[in-house]
């Protein structure tokens, strides 16, 4: 058994680990480790809590994906209720679909009676009001929200604005694995904005054949590469989860135009290896780890940059395809 989450999943983490050691499917154990983040308004880039978009209102974003039968459960710009997650996990279970957005989102929540709050936290309207009053002109505040957007959103790149994810990857006793996600997306964005976490194969994947991964950061990023997706693709065909993960972050080399900053990936496989890589980090990326017994463990992430002279020059593919010519 294996659990994987990023820093957002500090107050997930134990109840995922304690119910994977007691016996639990791995997508429960992921479902009821992300609820409690979703919930705390101290977390400010997921759920109850989260930046609002450059209207001043808070859009959920979150997936689930069991890798044994490859079923998916995603919503995203959910508006009012407090557990993306569980409304994901709902579609699973009665839906053909496998993403809902926006009011089809909303209305299928109301449906199975999931629970509403009103996510702008009074820290967050304050936020909000504060760059209102300081960014837009008289005749803007005026004619608002009737207002050209797109110009604004040049601060939804702001550093100082939150923009990342929680994402948990587990392995469970049966050896089932599973991935999950949740954010409130960038703060500041344009109305509507999905970024990588609700999109199945950028944000996260899970194929119980061989491996899971996710990612937190620029989305933007993620879903111009298929990052997730392509990472267990690589392991498929032979790369260790590491040289996958490496793989995955070259890839990112091809980027052109559009935001370029930093992204962190997390990826597991069937045998209890892990990789986590901070894209254009500083240093800083920790993320939590527990390997079927004690208790989780904080560890440092890989910091890599992706200018030319810094991945390397020989491919991550180059090095694991000659291994498997090697023992062919």
């Amino acid at each position: 058994m294996i659990l994987v989450t990023n820093n957002e999943g500090t107050l997930g983490v134990p109840t995922s680990a304690r119910m994977l050691a007691d016996g639990a499917g791995a997508l429960d154990a992921i479902e009821a480790g992300i609820r409690p983040i979703e919930a705390d308004p101290s977390v400010r880039t997921v759920g109850r809590g989260g930046w609002p978009n450059i209207l001043g209102e808070v859009e959920l974003d979150a997936c689930l994906m069991d890798g044994t039968t490859l079923r998916t459960g995603a919503v995203g710009a959910l508006k009012g209720f407090l557990h993306p997650v569980s409304v994901a996990r709902e579609m699973m279970r009665r839906l053909p679909h496998e993403l809902l957005v926006g009011e089809g989102a909303a209305r299928f929540a109301a449906e199975i009676g999931a629970e509403t709050t009103d996510n702008l936290i009074p820290d967050s309207k304050r936020a909000w009001q504060a760059w209102f009053d300081a960014e837009l002109s008289p005749e803007e505040k005026r004619l608002w929200p009737n207002v050209a957007l797109a110009p604004l959103c040049r601060h939804a790149i702001d550093p100082e604005i939150g923009r990342d994810t929680t994402v948990f990857l587990a392995q469970d006793a049966s050896g089932a694995i599973c991935s999950g996600t949740s954010t409130s997306g960038w703060g500041w964005k344009y109305p509507g904005r999905l970024g990588d976490s609700p999109i199945i194969g950028a944000g996260s994947y899970a194929d119980t054949r061989y491996g899971a991964a996710a990612c937190t950061g620029a989305g933007e990023m993620t879903i111009r590469c298929g990052t997730a997706r392509s990472i267990v693709l690589y392991m498929k065909k032979g790369a260790t989860v590491a040289d996958a993960v490496h793989e995955a972050a070259e890839d990112m080399r091809a980027l052109q135009g559009g935001l370029i900053s930093r992204v962190t990936i997390h990826a597991i496989d069937t045998r209890g290896n892990h990789k986590v890589v901070a894209v254009n980090g500083d240093g800083s990326n920790v993320y939590w780890l527990w390997e079927g017994a004690g208790a989780p463990r904080r560890c440092p992430a890989e910091a890599v940059a992706i200018s030319d002279d810094a991945i390397g020059r020989v491919s991550p593919t180059a090095r694991y395809t000659a291994r498997a010519s090697n023992q062919s």
